[in-house]
């Protein structure tokens, strides 16, 4: 780029402008699916809401094409960009939470980790992801769930309120009162619309949970999904609890005996005291096989979602799909265990995270996120820090996708998405998206925000 027009960016601009060569542009280019690689042609490190207005219109005026970036965990590395503008949003993590409200206010830098320690010495949470190296703003925009969605529904049925910078660098409010249309999209809808630079979120009471993994042999697998398709539509709302088929991996805190061990494993978080938790779990205890480890236990909710965090440290290889799962008849079972019998060494995955009980309360047309009537959203992941193993944990993932896809709603989670082309898209938001392509035309009609997963302006 000529210097003197990076020059009239860094004027602007209160934050950090990186370029090729400069010291630190590699380290915050890199991405956290190291399976993609992209070079930007400049990063607008932005400190404050004035700084992404900025950035916007300098983009625009460029003709650049722009990325966006929060925490920076999309797995097709939709958080940057090849010879174009990545507007790095990281350091921007302010959070505020009013204690008499219930309410807590926090800008797109914050990671779940951030939000989680904000809100707890409040004795409060948001329903958000299970992961707390996550950036919210992804998060949220592409619906968010975790261990407190059947309580308290997705992280956007939580989400009250957005500051927004626009295409043409406008700065808007969109609530339930004012840009009520672009409230609706973005609930769900990704960051199609603009870049939100603040986000008002309704918390809950949650201070200690009954939490942990537990872990059986692979051979109990048919077993455990057939009990726990039954066992969870009529399970408290409390209970929190997702099934995984992976190995156990080769790290501490899990004993060496069972690394690498192939497992169907119960991931589960109750909301309330040890007794009612130790209750709501005893019928996985009095029904199910001695698991292999039983590690529940009473502990402060942020230790729970940062209890892994370990195991998923930013620069492996990561290729995953996802699918949203109404049914889980006994062909479905078989499929899933025949693929996770194959599952490579290491830390590859299938997940399927509950999205019933509160997500049911709202309607499929409440906002841009549609799915109402699944009961999993499932995640399929080759996952290795090995690029040498790339090609073999994506011909996993996909073979495993495959095979399961016909027993799914045709749709899938945009967070669980690789770029995987237009009608995928069109199939996550359903009959929504004809509403939200029109909302895309009223905001953003040049499609100016196009590094997503995409819905252009109808």
């Amino acid at each position: 780029m000529n210097t003197e027009i990076a020059k009239q960016l860094k004027d602007l601009f209160r934050g950090e402008i990186l370029e090729p060569g400069d010291t630190g542009y590699d380290g915050v280019r890199a991405l956290y699916n190291a399976m993609i690689d992209k070079r930007p042609r400049l990063i607008a490190r932005c400190c404050d809401t004035a700084d992404v207005a900025t950035a916007v219109r300098f983009g625009r005026d460029q003709g650049l094409v722009v990325a966006l970036r929060g925490g920076g965990h999309n797995g097709p590395g939709l958080g940057s960009c090849d010879d174009g503008l990545l507007i790095d949003l990281s350091g921007m993590k302010g959070i505020y939470v009013d204690p008499d409200s219930a309410t807590v206010r926090a800008q797109p830098g914050c990671t779940q980790g951030d939000l989680d320690h904000a809100t707890h010495a409040y004795g409060l949470a948001v329903p958000s992801g299970i992961v707390s190296t996550t950036g919210i703003a992804g998060l949220t925009l592409g619906g968010g769930h975790g261990y407190l969605s059947r309580m308290h529904g997705l992280t956007v049925d939580n989400l009250l309120e957005a500051e927004v910078v626009l295409a043409d660098g406008r700065i808007v409010t969109a609530n339930v009162n004012r840009n009520e249309d672009l409230f609706w999209a973005i609930r769900g809808g990704g960051g199609n619309f603009g870049v939100v630079t603040s986000f008002l979120y309704q918390a809950h009471p949650v201070k200690d949970v009954y939490a942990g993994p537990m872990f059986w042999d692979l051979a109990h697998a048919r077993q455990i999904m057939a009990w726990y398709r039954d066992f969870l539509p009529a399970a408290p709302r409390e209970l929190g609890m997702f099934l995984g088929l992976k190995r156990v991996p080769a790290m501490d805190p899990f004993p060496e005996s069972l690394w690498n061990r192939p497992i169907v494993a119960l991931m589960s978080c109750y909301n309330g005291t040890e007794a009612e938790g130790v209750e709501a779990m005893r019928p996985v205890r009095e029904t199910l096989p001695e698991p292999l480890l039983d590690g529940m236990m009473q502990m402060p909710f942020p230790a729970w979602q940062s209890a892994f965090d370990a195991i998923l440290p930013r620069g492996l290889q990561w290729y995953w799909k996802g699918d949203f799962v109404k049914e889980l008849p006994d062909e479905a079972i078989e499929a899933h265990i025949e693929h996770a019998s194959r599952t490579p060494d290491g830390l590859s995955l299938m997940h399927l995270y509950p999205i019933n009980g509160a997500v049911h309360d709202t309607g499929s047309d409440a906002m841009a996120w549609s799915c109402r009537d699944a009961h999993w959203s499932m995640v399929i992941a080759g996952i290795d820090p090995d690029p040498g193993n790339a090609a073999t944990v994506t011909r996993w993932a996909r073979d495993y996708w495959d095979a399961v896809h016909p027993y799914t709603a045709g749709a899938a989670y945009i967070n669980f998405m690789m770029e995987e082309g237009s009608e995928r898209v069109q199939a996550t938001y359903g009959p929504n998206y004809p509403r939200l392509s029109r909302i895309k035309a009223k905001y953003d009609p040049e499609n100016f925000f196009r590094v997503n997963q995409n819905i252009p302006p109808g």
